[in-house]
């Protein structure tokens, strides 16, 4: 096998290899164009030569993977049991997804020797389909932030312009998609993790609607939790999406019988698609209402009918007052140990907890349930007519890289927030929990950062949302286009 001649040989072919989806990857192993080999090297050329800046891996097992595309490289030779469905395929494994005897620290000195002693359900189905785990890919500390530093690993930086945030809580793994040092990598999601990196470094992540994809207990009954995939290209993420959903047997609230996405999609001709640029009167930046008005824009010469819409209940002080009353008398309890360590956490940990754990009542988890109940509403109005929704991912261009917010907030849309956390228009659907979102790449801000756009597919419907995230691509491609790359550098 080899993929030298196929790639014309020469400048750019590790940077080339690196940024090759997974279904043409998978293809080309197949036919016997490309090694697995091949793939994984070009990879890890491409952490040497970004890593040092970008900082999305913090465990790698290089050596390994090797191997482990060696052993792949026999199955499709013929030798042994035939290829699985992500044969060869190197994944970026989220730091906070146990796999047994691998290291799982949380992005925490409290942990930073901690070795896992169960597999999560992605993981070990990530594992069963052959896909090789190169890489942890760095998270905030216990994935409680919207962005991605700690004390264990140092600052991960976006690789469109490392003076900005990549997001979190899934960070690294959009930076490295971004970057191109893995070819998928996994996300979870509890009020924007997968979508608010996605947006950010400008690659495709899905927040299955809540149940679609097993996670272990406790949190697999917490129905603002989900895990979820994320990708360079829409055909990517369906991919992968589609090997790690399904009902398993340690998640009673896994959904069966198990839903498949097709290898294609149909136009979007005729959709009726409501735009939301502003839900709630949220501040939001010109440049990122502009990119996502833009994309919007593109949706309608493919075919689909947008409309402007209202979601006046989506209001930022509101949603962030009924998420954090469920945020801070569910995640918040599983956090509470930590705080008997405080000198070890980072600064944003300690001030989330602090407020997470200060005088919630049962009578405000009611009263936040009721709140919920009414946001659901509003969007099932929406849904009635219409097929999906758009709204941007992030609010704001970016957050500083480094920056705790803690004491102080960005200012967006010439508005100084409250809270950092207003720069993010995810949580609503983790509220919203059972309507899958899908994010595509919109544009850029005016300071070279991605800019997302959120399409929100009625209830446990997700095939429109890739349905209009493949049109979008289609029309506009991304990553595939070299010029469109973060962090060029010539390879001879």
């Amino acid at each position: 096998m080899g993929g030298e001649a196929a790639d014309g040989g020469g400048e750019h072919l590790v940077s080339e290899l690196a940024y090759l989806s997974a279904t043409e990857a998978l293809q080309r192993f197949r036919d016997r164009s490309l090694s697995p080999v091949e793939l994984a090297q070009a990879l890890i050329d491409r952490a040497d030569e970004v890593e040092p800046t970008v900082n999305a891996l913090c465990v790698t097992r290089y050596e390994e993977a090797l191997a482990e595309a060696r052993a792949a490289e026999d199955r499709y030779m013929g030798k042994g049991d035939p290829p699985r469905p992500l044969e060869g395929i190197c994944v970026g494994i989220k730091d906070e997804v146990p796999i047994a005897g691998h290291p799982c620290s949380g992005g925490s000195l409290l942990e930073k020797d901690e070795i896992a002693t169960v597999t999560d359900p992605m993981a070990e189905r990530i594992l069963a389909a052959g896909a090789i785990p190169h890489a942890r890919t760095t998270t905030p500390e216990f994935s409680c932030a919207g962005f991605t530093h700690t004390r264990l690993w140092g600052m991960t930086r976006n690789p469109w312009n490392p003076e900005f945030a990549v997001g979190g809580s899934s960070g690294g793994t959009g930076a490295s998609l971004a970057s191109g040092t893995s070819t998928l990598a996994t996300g979870s999601d509890i009020g924007g993790s997968i979508r608010i990196p996605a947006g950010w470094n400008g690659v495709v992540g899905f927040k299955p609607p809540y149940g679609r994809v097993p996670l272990l207990p406790p949190f697999n009954m917490d129905h603002f939790c989900h895990n979820g995939p994320l990708a360079r290209t829409v055909a990517d993420c369906a991919l992968f999406e589609n090997v790690i959903a399904g009902p398993h047997p340690v998640d009673a609230a896994a959904i069966a019988p198990k839903y498949e996405l097709p290898a294609s999609f149909e136009a979007i001709e005729g959709l009726r698609l409501a735009l939301c640029v502003r839900p709630g009167d949220w501040p939001v930046d010109d440049d990122v209402e502009a990119a996502v008005r833009d994309a919007a824009g593109t949706l309608a010469d493919c075919g689909a009918v947008v409309e402007e819409v209202e979601l006046p209940t989506f209001r930022p002080e509101h949603v962030m007052a009924v998420s954090s009353t469920h945020l801070a008398l569910i995640m918040g309890q599983s956090m509470e140990l930590a705080m008997e360590h405080r000198d070890l956490l980072c600064a944003y940990t300690v001030a989330l907890m602090e407020e997470a754990l200060e005088g919630k009542t049962v009578q405000d988890l009611y009263a936040g349930i009721v709140d919920e109940t009414a946001l659901h509403a509003e969007l099932e109005a929406v849904h009635a007519g219409y097929d999906a929704v758009l709204c941007p991912v992030n609010a704001a261009r970016g957050l500083i890289a480094g920056d705790d917010y803690v004491g102080h907030a960005p200012t967006i849309g010439g508005v100084t927030v409250p809270e950092y956390f207003w720069a993010c228009l995810t949580i609503p659907f983790n509220i919203c929990s059972r309507n899958p979102v899908l994010v595509a790449p919109a544009g850029f801000a005016t300071n070279g950062v991605p800019v997302g756009i959120q399409i929100v597919g009625r209830r446990y419907d997700d095939l429109t949302p890739f349905r209009v995230g493949a049109a979008l691509e289609q029309a506009r491609p991304w990553l595939d286009v070299p010029e469109r790359r973060p962090m060029q550098v010539a390879v001879t």
